[in-house]
């Protein structure tokens, strides 16, 4: 089968009106959430009764609102962007958010899933530091001895919890990593109620890193995302304070993007 042409579309392949129908979508901002017809035909560069077509199947098709002068868009229009959003790789919508956060901390950041013992990293924007974390896309680390870790095992139901356990051997990798079962169970339980893990030197000492969860509109955990930087550069409380803020609010808007 021959591949379409991504090219400038020819004359009989591009529907103008529909590409005005857009222009008249775009034209409303945050600056300007409520227009009147005159307004979005001066914005869109159209002739008043073209701008009123657009309007009034906008309004009849749900997107957009009117009070017989003002339009606004409606709600509804956002599920063109999730419906844009759901055909993409989570983590193609993710990744610029990780740069943000990144750039913003001066830290690196990271995004892990869980497999079976182990917390697989999917995702990383390093900082413009000399020192980086060395971990790179597709590491594999034991999830008991890091925050991304505890935070999906924290997102573990009871049963599932208990048989990760039964089964898991916790290697010590410094003298600072957790080794018995019984204090691991309370700290994922702790990282249950609270919502975040912070791991220090216990996979590798001078290593200090937080993690929030990324959740789906069900609520579920489907992955973590994590901030690890020298423990000498960043402190415990700096950790807990300014990291957590910027990292809850990055999760929060990767999480909107799941389905």
């Amino acid at each position: 089968m021959a591949e379409l042409a991504v090219s400038e579309p020819e004359s009989g392949d591009y529907v103008s009106s529909f590409a005005r129908g857009l222009e008249v979508i775009r034209a409303f901002t945050r600056a300007k959430p409520s227009m009147t017809l005159s307004e979005v035909a001066d914005r869109t560069d159209m002739h008043r009764a073209a701008a009123r077509r657009f309007l009034l199947t906008l309004v009849r098709e749900g997107y957009v609102e009117t009070n017989g002068k003002y339009f606004r868009l409606r709600p509804k229009i956002l599920e063109l962007g999730f419906t844009a959003l759901s055909t993409m790789d989570i983590w193609d919508v993710a990744q610029p958010v990780l740069n943000e956060l990144s750039e913003k901390l001066s830290e690196s950041c990271f995004a892990a899933v869980l497999d079976g013992d182990s917390a697989v990293y999917v995702a990383r924007a390093a900082s413009r530091r000399v020192m980086n974390v060395g971990i790179n896309v597709g590491s594999r680390v034991a999830a008991h001895a890091v925050s991304t870790g505890r935070v999906l095992l924290s997102g573990l139901g009871e049963r599932e919890l208990d048989d990760y356990l039964a089964g898991v051997k916790l290697a010590k990798f410094t003298p600072s990593t957790v080794t018995s079962k019984v204090k691991l169970r309370s700290i994922i339980e702790e990282t249950r109620r609270q919502g975040w893990s912070i791991v220090d030197q216990e996979l590798e000492a001078g290593l200090r890193a937080i993690s929030v969860p990324i959740r789906d509109r069900s609520g579920t955990i489907k992955a973590a995302l994590n901030v690890c930087c020298p423990s000498a550069r960043v402190t415990p409380e700096e950790m807990r304070t300014r990291v957590l803020t910027e990292l809850l609010d990055a999760a929060q808007r990767i999480s909107l993007a799941l389905p």
